[in-house]
């Protein structure tokens, strides 16, 4: 799992059928995570910008998420209240 901030939003008016009805994130990895790279994450935890989400990719954030047949690489699996050495 990756743990990252939601620096944006994404809307998408055209998307794939399985995808209709979820809302995109673009999330940045905190500093000491293994990727360094933004990317979009479905959220299904209502997460806003500004907020440490915890993350979960490949088939993990498909099942997360409850979209097993989605074309899901990445999703906002929990909103971190509080974590020891975050940032």
């Amino acid at each position: 799992m990756i743990v990252g901030k939601i620096v944006g939003s994404v809307v998408a008016t055209r998307k794939n059928d399985k995808l209709v009805g979820s809302k995109f994130m673009i999330v940045e990895p905190i500093d000491n995570m293994p990727t360094k790279y933004r990317m979009v994450a479905v959220d299904n935890v209502g997460a806003g910008i500004g907020e440490i989400v915890l993350i979960a990719t490949g088939s993990a954030a498909r099942i997360g998420c409850n979209m097993e047949d989605a074309p899901v690489d990445a999703a906002i699996v929990g909103i971190i209240d509080d974590g020891i050495g975050l940032e």
